[in-house]
């Protein structure tokens, strides 16, 4: 086993890095893991599910995306700076940072491509795969495979954590100009400046594709996927709104890919703490039918 610090670039030149586990044997097939919230790709969960996957000869890339940590500053590759974080990301700019990391991927020999995401990763693994789908990016040919861990309702997310009248505040600074200052300490359940807080509750049309709670809705945007699909949540404290078996069975039943494969580990909460080698075991057990 060999692992290395890497650095890449999105395509729209921002510095990324993060870590590339390969295994003894060189592999064609790869996993790319994207972070959560305020996360970053040395995170415990990340990492064994990394040091499960090579035992079936698949290495891994885990990068940290520019919404990594709670507030940074980002590169460009022409010496540019700004504000990023999970406090001032902009969903939408994932696109630029996966398929960077596919790119990078395919520059290094790998022919087969699999995604996975948790929770604000998930959802953004699913904006970038229909994103590619749109623009007949070249990548997506050799993306084999989607993995989403605790996929949330975002916008159901803030309406659960803030309050309308924080909108209210939003919308105002917006009409003031302000929008790259933090929203109140009480807005969320981390600083969040009024840009991201605004793209989560009002500018959302592009990835509310997870809307649970919405009685008969036909999850359009995930039944987009057309490679094997694997879904995942917990039981303990999950960010979902029904218990984990409704869940589950929303999704079997919602969910037209007859390659997905869809469940919850028992015990495990939003972060499977403590339960992350039974979760890597499962993804390792999907991913060795596929490879």
């Amino acid at each position: 086993m060999s692992e290395k610090i890497i650095e890449l670039t999105a395509v729209d030149g921002v510095k990324l890095n993060g870590y590339l586990m390969k295994g003894e044997k060189e592999s064609k097939t790869v996993l790319i893991e994207i972070h959560g919230m305020t996360s970053n790709c040395f995170k415990k969960r990340e990492r064994i599910i990394a040091e499960t996957v090579k035992n079936i000869e698949i290495d891994t890339i885990c990068i940290n995306t520019r919404g990594s940590e709670i507030v940074r500053y980002i590169k460009h590759i022409d010496g540019k700076k700004e504000l990023a974080g999970t406090a001032f990301e902009d969903i939408e700019e994932s696109y630029y940072d996966i398929l960077g990391a596919i790119k990078y991927a395919i520059s290094l020999g790998y022919s087969s491509i699999y995604l996975q995401g948790h929770s604000l990763g998930a959802t953004k693994v699913v904006y970038t795969y229909i994103k590619m789908k749109q623009n007949q990016d070249e990548e997506i040919k050799k993306t084999k495979g989607i993995l989403l861990l605790s996929l949330v309702d975002l916008p159901d997310i803030f309406r659960v954590y803030s309050s309308k009248e924080y909108l209210l505040y939003a919308e105002k600074k917006e009409q003031q100009g302000d929008i790259l200052t933090l929203m109140p300490k009480d807005a969320f359940i981390h600083p969040i400046s009024v840009k991201t807080y605004l793209k989560y509750t009002k500018y959302n049309s592009d990835f509310d594709f997870a809307q649970y709670s919405k009685e008969n809705y036909k999850f359009d945007e995930l039944n987009k996927i057309d490679i094997p699909l694997f879904m995942r949540w917990g039981n303990n404290n999950e960010l979902i709104q029904k218990s984990a078996n409704e869940q589950v069975n929303l999704m079997k039943k919602s969910i037209k890919n007859e390659k997905s494969n869809i469940g919850y580990i028992d015990g495990a909460d939003h972060t499977y703490s403590d339960k992350e080698s039974e979760l890597a075991k499962e993804i390792a057990e999907f991913l060795e039918q596929l490879n």
